[in-house]
């Protein structure tokens, strides 16, 4: 999947109010980390992980896709009556119908011809509504498609502890449920364009993508928990992208040192590490975000993009390299001349 005629007119992120770190959570889960045994600071130990930011709990995900949508509309400048269609990409959802596409499309105020609808593809969601847009703009179906993601994990995380926290919790549950602590939350939105109607965009060249689905029990989520072979899923999404990379450099001439930034969805510490490792990635060409946000799910990918950007990381010329690995197992590369 290529474009010729594709540009990213903007992307912007939006943080979550509350910063809730590693050592908080742990705190709640006391009781049962000291009668397994485990050891103090586990969770931040492992994931690398110091804080993750959270919405209130009735913050519902249209809401900060929502917020995300205006900031990008806003410095565009686009009418946003030209706006063609609005795919929202979130795990999070505010009901099992209608859509959160829906809601976002009715707080934005977009036009009735505007096609709204939900991608779901996991952590992939968001480089996914990316490709479909640029499809829809490159037919000439549209001229402008915004892709928007709002993550409220709060939820999620604290089902989990409330699970966790029971006295007939092993070690073995404590693990499978570990790396829904590492979810935090956020919103992102990117507004896409024809090449030749935003002349100061940056060109999205399109990208690849991999499945490995023979995996898809390795990573299992609901609305109150997710359960997880961390190891496993570790181990199967780096032979994946290790696969994936080679497609990269087949259809975009990817190689060790061509690529200038590093935009990566981030799940952890080992996570980012291991596959730098493996791809034989310079890890000073990655913003990281996991530290203070934890793993954002779909969002990561652009909200690491927009903090690039504003911490004045990716210059104009620069090859950025989008990657991310999503449960299932698929995997998917594509890049932007920014």
């Amino acid at each position: 999947m290529q474009f010729d005629n594709v540009s990213i007119v903007d992307v912007s992120a939006v943080d979550a109010p509350h910063r809730v770190t590693s050592a908080e959570l742990e705190t709640r889960l006391s009781r049962t980390m000291q009668r397994l045994k485990l050891a103090p600071n586990l969770l931040e130990n492992l994931s690398g992980i110091v804080a993750r930011r959270m919405w209130d709990i009735d913050t519902p995900p249209s809401a900060a896709a929502t917020l995300a949508a205006q900031v990008v509309i806003e410095r565009s400048g686009v009418d946003p009556n030209k706006i063609g269609v609005v795919i929202n990409t979130s795990v999070c959802r505010d009901f099992i119908e209608p859509s959160v596409a829906c809601i976002v499309h009715g707080q934005l105020g977009l036009a009735s011809d505007c096609i709204n609808f939900d991608l779901g593809n996991a952590c992939l969601g968001f480089m996914s509504g990316m490709e479909v847009v640029g499809n829809m703009i490159e037919r000439g179906q549209i001229d402008y498609g915004l892709v928007v993601d709002g993550e409220n994990s709060r939820f999620v995380v604290d089902s989990t502890i409330a699970r966790l926290s029971a006295p007939d919790v092993t070690e073995a549950m404590f693990r499978a449920n570990f790396a829904t602590l590492t979810l935090g939350s956020g919103g992102a939105a990117m507004l896409l364009a024809r090449g030749d109607l935003a002349p100061s965009g940056h060109r999205f060249l399109g990208g690849v993508s991999a499945a490995a689905t023979e995996h898809h029990g390795l990573c299992k989520g609901q609305v109150d928990g997710m359960i997880t072979d961390t190891r496993a899923l570790l181990i199967a999404g780096i032979q994946l992208a290790v696969q994936t990379y080679r497609r990269a450099g087949d259809s975009l001439g990817w190689t060790g040192d061509s690529l200038d930034e590093l935009v990566l969805h981030q799940v952890s510490k080992a996570h980012t590490e291991k596959l730098a490792q493996a791809l034989e990635l310079d890890l000073a060409k990655v913003h990281r975000l996991y530290p203070e946000y934890g793993n954002v799910g779909p969002a990561a990918v652009p909200m690491v993009l927009a903090k690039a950007v504003e911490a004045g990381r990716i210059n104009a010329g620069a090859r950025v390299g989008m990657m991310g690995i999503g449960s299932g197992l698929n995997c998917a590369m594509a890049e932007i001349v920014w």
